[in-house]
């Protein structure tokens, strides 16, 4: 009986983890083409490896051609953000084995910003919203000669948006976003509490007035696809709903 245990534990150790996926891409090359189209490819992949890995495998091994960004493959730069199963994801976190992988797992960029190949976009508009409502500290007068200390209570006011990484997610997850590139869009809005709501901070009443225009807060509806896509988390349509609460109020 040993015998035959020691058996099944050596077949199942040989036993490749190794699954067929389809990856189905939506390719773009404007020196080719003014059309997109989607390409399939059969990727030998291990199910607890991640949809990047399976890109990788693509490029490297299957067409070199095939073109998409990514850096730290951790979750931590951003740049990786695709649709993935209509959904926006990070490739980097999201493994095989959660996106059932018996069907074809689609892949395409992030919507409302201009591809410019495959999975690339152009991100100028998305980081020209975030530079606008001023994503740094600003004081009055002279350097401090030491740091400027803030106490646990005023930090954690604004500590869930301290988290973003400018992925894009939720901006290119929002319906207004998509037919009004002039919104400035979820994350900026984020990065703009995050400092509104700093105690340190004496610029909040500067940035409410920039989201205040016709092209800011107001023009969110609250569909919460910003909140859903978020990688990191970050409860972003609390964060929309506390500044436009803010204007209103003026207390912040």
């Amino acid at each position: 009986m040993s015998t035959a245990i020691e058996d099944k534990v050596e077949a199942a150790s040989k036993a490749s983890p190794y699954i067929t996926v389809t990856f189905r891409v939506r390719r773009f090359n404007p020196e080719v083409s003014a059309e997109a189209t989607w390409q399939d490819f059969q990727v030998e992949i291990d199910p607890k490896e991640r949809v990047l890995d399976g890109l990788h495998k693509i490029k490297w091994d299957l067409d070199g051609s095939l073109t998409f960004r990514r850096s730290c493959a951790h979750g931590i730069c951003g740049s990786d953000a695709m649709r993935i199963n209509g959904r926006n994801r990070l490739a980097c976190k999201t493994l095989i084995k959660d996106i059932n992988p018996e069907k074809p797992i689609t892949i395409e960029p992030i919507k409302g910003l201009t591809v410019l190949k495959d999975l690339v976009v152009d991100m100028e508009p998305f980081f020209q919203a975030y530079r606008d409502v001023m994503p740094f500290l600003i004081t009055k007068g002279n350097e401090p000669t030491r740091e400027r200390l803030q106490s646990a209570e005023d930090r954690e006011r604004f500590d869930d948006t301290t988290k973003c990484i400018l992925c894009a997610a939720c901006t290119s997850s929002c319906p207004v976003f998509w037919n009004d590139g002039q919104y400035f869009g979820p994350a900026a809005i984020v990065n703009a509490h995050r400092f509104i709501f700093d105690s340190r901070d004496e610029a909040g009443e500067q940035r409410l007035e920039i989201l205040n225009d016709k092209d800011g807060v107001w023009r969110c509806r609250t569909t919460f696809n910003c909140t859903d896509a978020c990688p990191r988390g970050i409860e972003v349509t609390k964060a929309i709903q506390e500044v436009k609460r803010a204007l209103i109020t003026r207390r912040f």
